[in-house]
């Protein structure tokens, strides 16, 4: 039977690549005839560099204020605060300038901007599943400091911290319009957050190549972007200057979203990873770090064949691909293995239970049938 599929291009209208964030922020903004522009910064970037001085300085009086206090695995309560801050201001553009928990959390403020939005329990009606939900009508920029590429899809992940589970928030149109790759900003990110963040492109490159519902397009980007994403992390931990083996990171973090973004699902590994990040605090980028060796080991029987070609991608032909990625890992000092970060086999059953409810459990390549098999993987990785 001929393969059909299906892949949609969203709302994203460019990327500028090698270009000075400030330069390049204050040049949109007067092209989209912004007068009230939002930064959603990074706390350590505005007050321990020059950074986002820079920024406000080449916008001059477009700055309409800033917000700097998101916490990792943007948490309901700061999403608030900072909408409730950017209306006050008054925003007709956002932009954002850190990780990834920033960039998500700008993604689900544009969605409170519209829908009057103002508390935490609010949050749940715009939810997916909820009807009516109004289409933002104030748009973001994003200027990213990591890897994770979360900049480059139309999804965003909010922990509630009720049930300290991660949701999905979404919109066609919350992706970013812009995203502007400044290879000198990152310069200023903790070298385990730059290179965990790009585990976690590797791990959208790997699970969406060797995912059952693999495309050509989605393939393409996935290959080249591990290929750039492998040879970049390994040069910028040999030498954290160089900028363009941090460009290269950034542009394979780019692709590593193609599988994604044309409908391609994840698998095992961030099903788990979105667990222990909620419930354990973990980076997701140290969750992809022990997960994803693991999850390949699990899945060989399923996909091997598409597993040989990431091991060809990322130079060692013939070998196993779990094994060169958790070599590779290693390589860069990022932890590997569960009991690394200090979770016991106390915690499978609740992580293994919980996995099961996130979008990508049920869509990894080897069937998962229930918490027992999840187990099975954790313990793995333990």
């Amino acid at each position: 039977m001929v393969q059909s599929g299906r892949v949609a291009f969203g709302k994203m209208e460019e990327v500028l690549f090698g270009v000075s964030a400030a330069d390049a922020v204050a040049q949109q903004a007067r092209d989209l005839g912004a007068t009230r522009v939002f930064l959603m910064v990074s706390g350590t970037l505005n007050r321990e560099t020059d950074e986002i001085a820079r920024v406000r300085a080449a916008l001059g009086n477009l700055c309409a204020g800033v917000f700097d206090k998101m916490p990792a695995h943007t948490p309901r309560q700061a999403v608030v605060a900072a909408a409730n801050q950017a209306r006050e201001a008054g925003a007709d553009l956002i932009v954002t300038i850190g990780g990834g928990s920033i960039t998500d959390g700008a993604k689900t403020v544009q969605l409170c901007l519209a829908n009057d939005i103002r508390t935490a329990e609010a949050l749940d009606s715009i939810r997916p599943s909820q009807p009516g939900i109004k289409p933002p009508e104030v748009r973001q920029i994003s200027v990213p400091t990591t890897l994770s590429a979360g900049e480059f899809s139309a999804l965003a992940g909010v922990t509630d911290e009720r049930t300290r589970v991660k949701e999905l928030f979404a919109h066609p149109t919350v992706i970013p319009r812009t995203v502007i790759l400044d290879p000198s900003i990152t310069r200023h990110t903790p070298e385990w957050l730059f290179l965990s963040t790009g585990i976690r492109a590797v791990d959208h490159c790997v699970e969406g190549f060797c995912s059952l519902e693999a495309n050509p397009y989605a393939d393409a980007q996935a290959l080249r972007g591990l290929t750039l994403l492998t040879r970049g992390l390994a040069r910028v931990k040999a030498d954290p200057s160089d900028i363009q083996a941090r460009l290269d990171c950034q542009i394979g973090s780019w692709l590593s979203m193609g599988p994604l973004a044309s409908g391609v699902p994840m698998g095992a590994s961030h099903g788990i990873g979105y667990v222990l990040g909620a419930v354990h605090d973990i980076p997701h980028g140290h969750t992809s770090c022990i997960m994803l060796p693991a999850v390949m080991r699990w899945n060989k029987s399923a996909n091997a064949d598409r597993q040989a070609e990431i091991a060809a991608a990322m130079g060692h032909p013939g070998e196993d691909a779990g094994d060169v990625l958790d070599r590779f890992i290693g390589g860069l000092g990022m932890p590997r293995s569960l009991g690394a970060v200090h979770v016991g086999a106390d915690a499978y059953t609740r992580i293994s239970e919980q996995a099961m409810g996130t979008p990508w459990i049920p869509r990894n390549p080897r069937k998962i049938d229930g918490p027992a098999q999840v187990r099975e993987i954790l313990e793995m990785a333990a």
